[in-house]
């Protein structure tokens, strides 16, 4: 069973348990009209494409008339759906309007009632929402699961799904002021970037701790702080020298979102009469022989029937997720989006949402999670590529499955013969030239979504050593799940709510604390030291964040990649070296001569030790190099 869906297991309900979406719970009958809601609840001006939707939601709302008096904002459109309980009131906005309150007055013969949206300039500085890059080492934070920073915020009086640490899938209190608490571990740790799984809203009555299921998408779930707080983190991560990159879902919804209880119309969501589980068939987006139905199963499929999924050919729901995205990124200054289940919306639907989000964020940062091992598969989704169907995509990174399966595989793997247990690690590489930029890639080796690497490679310190260089020093963005750093493991278990277990030292009265190091094994030190050592020297080496790659075709145990300036042949130039092996091993460096050049020297990063370059490289067994090479 994929992994993706492990996590959802918890919470899947029989059909008899589902929302009926055909009918809403609001009585469309009654006289009076009053609004409850509207969405967005702020806007700016500055924006490239001027046009707002405002998603008015309350009884027999479609009977009113919206009207606005301020200078320079004007009512363009109004849709109704067969709703009566909801508006759609599009408004344009001129560039030279002024910030300010702006009231919608809401009429019906003498009735009068108004609602009103706050409007601000939006930020000049184009580093108020820079994006990730390659030079960043991302650490990807599950949030009930770090810190405690707010222990009042546990329990919310009308919230389901009590704080309880000793249930895995439960949760556990960790929140945004924990990690605010802990950026300076994070910068000191060597990470430029953090990416949070979702802290917006997730009102369910059980299993909510992971985010996902998402039922308010303009609201932080208060159990993690508020709105606020949530912005002071990023500004403070931001003077720290650390992105922030929200994680975001456009394909579902919470089944407790507010509108499943009256839909705003009877194409909102997919399949709303039967529950239809998503298929997982990834190549039916792209195969040239997929039947329709099957395509449609993937695409508009559920998850679980706790996951309604959204229909983003509708497009006053298209609009309202567009817009989401923008309000996000602008109310907090964000890094970077981490799209989920990038395949599963509708695919025309992400080129326009990505074209939008890279049109007024041109320096912004998307990456897309497409959980396929093929590269071919992969590469589909990515700017600038040139599809078979001619489908254009604007998305700028996607997430490496395939080099991280292969990587793992590598390690895991036995040499057969002539054949060396590198090569799948290195043909996938090779393979690179199906994306139209593989140095944007996000490389990792492990997530949420997985069992912890440590535990993928038997708690072998040796190769959990290999993997952490592999990512660190090839192309790409480098990623690496909270506890990495000091062995976080699930042994015997691949429970998610095990694998995402709390950060030790993040909640009062942990006798175990990796922030402070107070009673952590030899091994986890070790490991520890050995990651901060890594990350701050790769955050300061350009050559590995954008510099060409070389590799070597594998020999038995030893596989070597270069890191290089290409336009200075004298230039920055890192070899990194692994011996698989059990046996000690000179490596021959004469094969690697034309990226070693005339060099006499080599430093490495790892014990801090110079030595002299000769015709071979003395190798411990089961050991990796990262030399830099000097003259």
């Amino acid at each position: 069973m994929p992994g993706r869906i492990a996590r959802f297991f918890h919470v899947v309900l029989p059909l008899s348990a589902l929302v009926v979406l055909a009918a809403g719970a609001t009585n469309h009958a009654a006289a009076d009209a009053g609004i409850e809601r509207m969405e967005p609840p702020s806007w700016w001006t500055g924006f490239r494409e001027a046009g707002l939707q405002l998603m008015v939601h309350g009884n027999n709302v479609a009977t009113l008339e919206p009207s606005i008096d301020y200078e320079g904002i004007s009512i363009s459109r109004v849709e109704r759906t067969g709703n009566p309980n909801y508006l759609f009131i599009y408004v344009d906005i001129d560039p030279q309007a002024s910030p300010g309150i702006v009231e919608i007055v809401f009429g019906r013969g003498e009735q009068r009632q108004s609602r009103s949206f706050t409007l601000h300039e939006k930020n000049p500085d184009p580093s108020h929402a820079a994006g990730f890059t390659s030079q960043d080492a991302i650490y990807l934070i599950t949030p009930d699961r770090f810190a405690n920073g707010n222990p009042q915020n546990d329990n919310v009086p009308g919230m389901e799904d009590p704080v309880d640490r000793s249930k895995p899938g439960g949760r556990h209190g960790g929140d945004i002021k924990g990690i605010s608490d802990h950026l300076e571990y994070i910068r000191d740790m060597g990470f430029t970037a953090i990416w949070l799984n979702p802290v917006l809203e997730n009102a369910m009555p059980s299993y909510s701790y992971h985010g996902y299921a998402t039922t308010d998408f303009y609201r932080v779930d208060p159990r993690y702080g508020s709105n606020q707080e949530y912005r002071e983190l990023v500004a403070k991560a931001r003077r720290m020298g650390i992105g922030v990159i929200m994680d975001m879902i456009v394909n579902h919804s919470g089944r407790e979102h507010w509108w499943m209880a009256d839909p705003p119309s009877d194409t909102w969501i997919n399949f709303p009469d039967d529950y239809v589980e998503t298929s997982h068939q990834h190549t039916t987006i792209q195969d040239p022989y997929v039947s329709q139905s099957d395509r449609r199963k993937f695409a508009d499929g559920w998850f679980v029937p706790t996951m309604p999924d959204l229909n983003q050919r509708d497009p006053l729901l298209a609009d309202y997720l567009t817009q989401n995205a923008l309000w996000w990124i602008e109310y907090l200054g964000l890094a970077g989006i981490r799209m989920d289940t990038y395949p599963y919306p509708d695919k025309d639907y992400m080129t326009e949402w990505t074209r939008r989000v890279t049109q007024e964020y041109p320096q912004f940062n998307v990456v897309g999670e497409e959980w396929n091992f093929n590269p071919a598969i992969v590469s589909y989704w990515q700017r600038g590529k040139v599809n078979h169907d001619g489908y254009v995509s604007y998305l700028p990174s996607l997430m490496d499955f395939p080099l991280r399966e292969r990587m793992r595989d590598a390690l895991l793997g036995e040499d057969q013969g002539n054949r060396s247990a590198w090569e799948p690690l290195y043909h996938v590489l090779g393979s690179d030239f199906l994306y139209p930029d593989p140095q944007a890639l996000v490389v990792f080796p492990d997530n949420h979504d997985m069992s912890r690497i440590y535990t993928q490679l038997g708690e072998d310190y040796d190769l959990f050593r290999m993997a952490m260089v592999y990512v660190l020093t090839i192309r790409g963005a480098p990623q690496i799940y909270y506890g990495t750093e000091v062995l976080m493991a699930n042994p015997g278990t691949e429970d998610h709510g095990v694998i995402r277990s709390d950060f030790p030292g993040g909640w009062p009265g942990d006798t175990v604390n990796a922030f402070s190091g107070a009673n952590l094994s030899e091994a986890q030190v070790a490991a520890q030291e050995f990651l901060r050592r890594l990350l701050t020297w790769r955050r300061d080496k350009r050559v590995v964040h954008d510099g060409a790659l070389m590799h070597f075709s594998p020999v038995g145990p030893v596989y070597a990649y270069f890191r290089y300036d290409e336009s200075d042949p004298e230039g920055d130039t890192v070899m990194v070296v692994f011996n698989k092996g059990t046996d000690p091993i000179e490596v021959d460096t004469s094969r690697f001569a034309e990226r070693i050049g005339d060099r006499s020297e080599a430093y490495d990063v790892l014990t801090q030790r110079g030595f002299k370059l000769g015709s071979s490289i003395a190798m411990d067994a089961r050991s990796v190099l990262v030399l830099e090479l000097r003259d």
